[in-house]
């Protein structure tokens, strides 16, 4: 092959992006009382703006035990298997407090077919970059970064963020995470606390009361993982600019001391105002920018949904977003022809409208926690080999 061919291939490449949904998928993903319909919903709106047109569909493919097992423990996985064979969840209640399934992780009927399509559909996301068959890959439908090692928390079952992140470590070296979900990523955080290899960056609300009440500025990873967790706590009311301001200068210093080799972001669209946790006056166009950012590092990347209560806003989100991955723009009208379309009233428009809340984020705040955030990554850079 010559030159030219070589570039040619290479371009083809950058642009394709690779998309995983199929019915299945959706039906599993409604299994979850508060989301659902959510999935329907957002891949009904991406395809009424013919975004799949720019984009390779693929099917999932169900996520094998020993797949699950390469983050969570057997005696999580067995006992889902477990309850899943069972046809009275009620005989298991004993055993549900140890794994986690209660509050706001319930049992549910089908458990561990539901972990088997989560899970699988971001190990098929990362497989088709492991593979190299594209540059960017989407699972709207992953995301769920609360789950740990061994039970589920925070509406999450299975840790699909962190079984993605193995199967990418397969051929990638260094993996950068970045959680833009309202909620501070402690699953993913902790799976990967002392390993220089893959570096976590989250960006969430951090006040006292709020779930999951980690991730404060100076949780920063241990032993040979200390500096390789970047926390960014932020209080109620933080608009665009001052978000994709912070957001640009830590990702700079991450990108010049960590160099990743593959990324994946979490895109939780309950950062977005209209959220019932109603904390942050953020839009889709403020996360956008930072999505731009990330692709502008022309790196395989991974994108994952998350949470996102308000169902319709969630779509506007995830579609603009998508808009943006695909590099193809959107009118601000919602097409007609979406059969959501009354989901969408009264006004009908992709656009959401900032929020009105006081920021109580100062700039002192927000000076402080970019100098301190770079400081602490100045460690890895002098710690390298």
């Amino acid at each position: 092959m010559d030159r030219s061919q070589e570039m040619k291939n290479a371009n083809l490449l950058s642009q394709r992006v690779f998309y995983i949904c199929d019915l299945q998928l959706f039906k599993e993903s409604d299994k979850i009382p508060n989301i659902r319909g959510r999935a329907k919903l957002v891949h009904n709106l991406i395809r009424a703006y013919d975004l799949v047109s720019h984009m390779q569909l693929i099917p999932h493919r169900p996520a094998s035990e020993d797949s699950l097992l390469s983050f969570h423990s057997r005696n999580y996985i067995e006992f889902l298997q477990k309850v899943d064979q069972s046809s009275d969840l009620e005989k298991h209640e004993d055993d549900q407090l140890e794994f986690g399934l209660e509050y706001d992780c319930p049992l549910i009927e089908g458990i561990y077919r539901f972990v088997q399509a989560i899970a699988g559909a971001s190990l098929t996301a990362a497989q088709v970059l492991v593979n190299g068959l594209a540059r960017v890959a989407i699972n709207w439908n992953g995301g769920w970064h609360h789950a740990q090692r061994d039970g589920a928390e925070g509406f999450c079952y299975i840790n699909d963020v962190v079984l993605a992140i193995h199967k990418l470590r397969e051929k990638f070296s260094r993996i950068l995470y970045i959680d833009f979900d309202l909620h501070h990523g402690n699953g993913v955080e902790n799976a990967f606390a002392f390993t220089p290899h893959v570096l976590t960056l989250s960006l969430h609300k951090h006040e006292p009361g709020f779930y999951p009440g980690t991730g404060g500025l100076l949780d920063v990873g241990l032993g040979r993982g200390r500096y390789y967790s970047v926390n960014v706590p932020l209080k109620d009311g933080v608009r665009d600019d001052n978000y994709f301001t912070l957001f640009h200068c830590i990702a700079n210093k991450v990108w010049c001391t960590f160099r990743p080799d593959a990324v994946v972001v979490q895109c939780g669209a309950d950062c977005i105002n209209g959220d019932p946790a109603c904390a942050f006056n953020l839009t889709p166009r403020g996360i956008g920018q930072c999505v731009e950012k990330v692709l502008a590092w022309n790196l395989p990347t991974l994108f994952l949904g998350g949470g996102g209560y308000n169902l319709p806003n969630t779509a506007r989100c995830w579609t603009y977003l998508t808009s943006i991955i695909v590099g193809f723009q959107i009118p601000a009208s919602i097409p007609d022809s979406n059969e959501d379309f009354m989901c969408y009233s009264p006004d009908f428009e992709l656009d959401i409208i900032p929020g009105n809340r006081s920021d109580q984020n100062t700039a002192e705040d927000m000076k402080l926690l970019a100098e301190t955030v770079c400081q602490n990554l100045d460690n890895i850079a002098e710690g390298k080999e």
